[in-house]
Protein backbone atom coordinates (compact mmCIF):
# COMPACT_ATOMS: atom_id res chain seq x y z
CA UNK A 1 0.00 0.00 0.00
CA UNK A 2 2.87 2.41 0.33
CA UNK A 3 4.05 2.29 -2.76
CA UNK A 4 0.87 3.53 -4.40
CA UNK A 5 0.93 6.07 -1.85
CA UNK A 6 4.46 7.09 -2.76
CA UNK A 7 3.48 7.82 -6.21
CA UNK A 8 0.67 9.17 -5.85
CA UNK A 9 2.36 12.20 -3.80
CA UNK A 10 4.63 12.36 -6.35
CA UNK A 11 2.33 12.41 -8.92
CA UNK A 12 0.54 15.33 -6.88
CA UNK A 13 3.94 17.28 -6.70
CA UNK A 14 4.58 16.93 -10.56
CA UNK A 15 1.59 18.38 -11.41
CA UNK A 16 1.56 21.17 -8.81
CA UNK A 17 5.30 22.00 -9.76
CA UNK A 18 3.42 21.65 -13.78
CA UNK A 19 0.88 24.30 -12.73
CA UNK A 20 3.16 26.56 -11.22
CA UNK A 21 5.45 26.40 -14.15
CA UNK A 22 2.48 27.42 -16.58
CA UNK A 23 1.49 29.94 -14.28
CA UNK A 24 4.58 31.54 -13.88
CA UNK A 25 5.31 31.23 -17.34
CA UNK A 26 1.77 32.88 -18.91
CA UNK A 27 2.16 35.30 -16.28
CA UNK A 28 5.51 36.66 -17.32
CA UNK A 29 4.57 36.59 -20.80
CA UNK A 30 1.91 38.84 -20.51
CA UNK A 31 1.56 42.47 -21.47
CA UNK A 32 2.06 43.19 -16.90
CA UNK A 33 5.14 40.21 -17.49
CA UNK A 34 8.69 40.98 -18.06
CA UNK A 35 8.04 42.78 -21.27
CA UNK A 36 5.42 45.51 -19.90
CA UNK A 37 8.09 45.61 -17.34
CA UNK A 38 11.37 46.78 -19.46
CA UNK A 39 9.05 49.04 -21.13
CA UNK A 40 7.63 51.00 -17.96
CA UNK A 41 10.90 51.61 -17.22
CA UNK A 42 11.83 52.87 -20.24
CA UNK A 43 9.24 55.35 -20.14
CA UNK A 44 10.24 56.17 -16.83
CA UNK A 45 13.40 57.12 -17.92
CA UNK A 46 12.11 58.90 -20.93
CA UNK A 47 9.80 60.76 -18.90
CA UNK A 48 12.79 61.56 -16.72
CA UNK A 49 14.95 63.33 -18.86
CA UNK A 50 12.46 65.57 -20.50
CA UNK A 51 11.48 66.37 -17.01
CA UNK A 52 15.29 66.95 -16.08
CA UNK A 53 14.57 69.26 -19.06
CA UNK A 54 11.68 71.13 -18.44
CA UNK A 55 13.64 72.29 -14.94
CA UNK A 56 16.88 73.20 -16.71
CA UNK A 57 14.84 75.10 -19.44
CA UNK A 58 12.32 76.84 -16.28
CA UNK A 59 15.53 77.87 -13.99
CA UNK A 60 16.92 79.70 -17.45
CA UNK A 61 13.18 81.50 -17.48
CA UNK A 62 13.50 82.58 -14.17
CA UNK A 63 17.23 84.00 -14.38
CA UNK A 64 15.68 86.03 -17.55
CA UNK A 65 12.85 87.27 -16.07
CA UNK A 66 14.70 88.35 -12.61
CA UNK A 67 17.17 90.20 -15.37
CA UNK A 68 14.51 92.03 -17.03
CA UNK A 69 12.61 93.05 -13.58
CA UNK A 70 16.34 94.20 -12.48
CA UNK A 71 17.41 95.88 -15.42
CA UNK A 72 15.40 98.79 -17.07
CA UNK A 73 17.43 98.86 -20.05
CA UNK A 74 17.28 94.91 -20.84
CA UNK A 75 13.18 95.38 -20.42
CA UNK A 76 13.29 98.44 -23.07
CA UNK A 77 15.51 96.40 -25.72
CA UNK A 78 13.13 93.21 -24.99
CA UNK A 79 10.02 94.92 -25.82
CA UNK A 80 11.39 97.20 -28.57
CA UNK A 81 12.26 93.48 -30.31
CA UNK A 82 8.91 91.84 -29.64
CA UNK A 83 6.91 94.37 -30.44
CA UNK A 84 9.31 96.32 -33.34
CA UNK A 85 9.19 100.03 -31.80
CA UNK A 86 11.69 102.36 -32.82
CA UNK A 87 11.83 105.60 -30.84
CA UNK A 88 10.95 108.92 -33.05
CA UNK A 89 13.55 109.94 -35.09
CA UNK A 90 14.89 106.27 -35.50
CA UNK A 91 15.76 104.27 -39.23
CA UNK A 92 15.02 101.05 -39.26
CA UNK A 93 16.69 99.13 -42.25
CA UNK A 94 15.35 95.76 -43.23
CA UNK A 95 17.90 93.11 -44.83
CA UNK A 96 17.31 90.37 -46.68
CA UNK A 97 13.44 90.54 -45.81
CA UNK A 98 14.45 90.54 -42.29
Amino acid sequence: MTVPNVSLVRLGYFAAFVIVVSYSFVTLRGPKGISGLVAKQHQIERLEKSNATLADENERMRERIGRLANNPAEQELEIRQRLKLVHPGEKVYLLNGK
